[in-house]
């Protein structure tokens, strides 16, 4: 049986255009490294955020010309493996944690085991979990604050001890996030085919603008405060529910 499975699926091969996306991506990830080790963590930061915008563009290639498969999942999780995982860890250490002597790539290392668990659970809830919300950071957006971090770091030459310290608590902040039970948003559910306001148009226009105007100190603040909203809105309802049975025991 499993013989026979396999011959169809040397027969079937692979789509070219979606995996394509994925492997150009993991170029992107892996360049980053490369880069990284010659001490360009700025242009490290970038290929990071180009890896970013490619994987986000091969799942709806996929969708769109009806070419998913399960070979283009796993191999779109190794490549985030190295792209989300693997690269923000070890451009991090090069520009900064490596001040922290040991402590710096250990710090590096729960990262990167930190994305590896991320993704071993998400890759077993599919199907499973609401597609409208994620099981604790994903590791896209986790990658874009640490990518921000560095970018911002090189391009304004931050390299006091106060940023060591913080770029590591901030590290050690995403990796907790990565693999805690809080609910982000996915925002999968967004129908872009529909009709939306010219404010709503206006705002996504002014974000654009403002990105371009300085895209290190603005796609880091993006992605920060997404990762941050989380944790801030689970914390401002379990507050009101407090609240609320406070009230209900007064009342009774």
């Amino acid at each position: 049986m499993q013989l026979e499975k396999r011959k169809k699926f040397s027969r079937r091969g692979i789509y070219i255009l979606p995996n394509l996306f994925t492997v150009a991506a993991l170029f992107a990830g892996f360049y980053a490294i490369v880069i990284a080790i010659k001490g360009k963590c700025d242009v490290a930061a970038v290929a990071i955020f180009i890896a970013m915008l490619l994987d986000s563009l091969d799942g709806r290639i996929a969708r769109l010309t009806n070419t998913q498969t399960e070979f283009g999942a796993q191999l779109d999780s190794l490549s985030d493996m190295v792209s989300f995982g693997l690269a923000p860890a070890l451009v991090m250490y090069s520009w900064i944690l490596f001040n922290l002597g040991k402590m710096g790539w250990l710090i590096a290392f729960i990262y990167a085991v930190a994305v590896a668990l991320r993704l071993a659970r998400f890759n077993t809830q599919i199907g499973k979990a609401d597609k409208r919300y994620f099981q604790g950071l994903a590791c896209t957006p986790g990658a874009g604050v640490m990518a921000g971090l560095i970018w911002v770091g090189t391009e304004y030459n931050l390299y006091a001890k106060y940023i060591v310290f913080s770029s590591a608590i901030l590290s050690l902040l995403i990796s907790a996030l990565m693999v805690s039970n809080i609910r982000f948003r996915s925002f999968k559910d967004l129908n872009l085919k529909h009709n939306i306001s010219f404010l709503k148009i206006l705002v996504i226009v002014s974000i654009l603008v403002l990105i371009a105007v300085d895209p290190a100190i603005m796609l880091f603040v993006i992605f920060l405060g997404y990762a941050i909203s989380a944790p801030v809105i689970n914390l401002w309802e379990l507050r009101k529910k407090q609240l609320m049975k406070k009230k209900l025991k007064i009342v009774k």
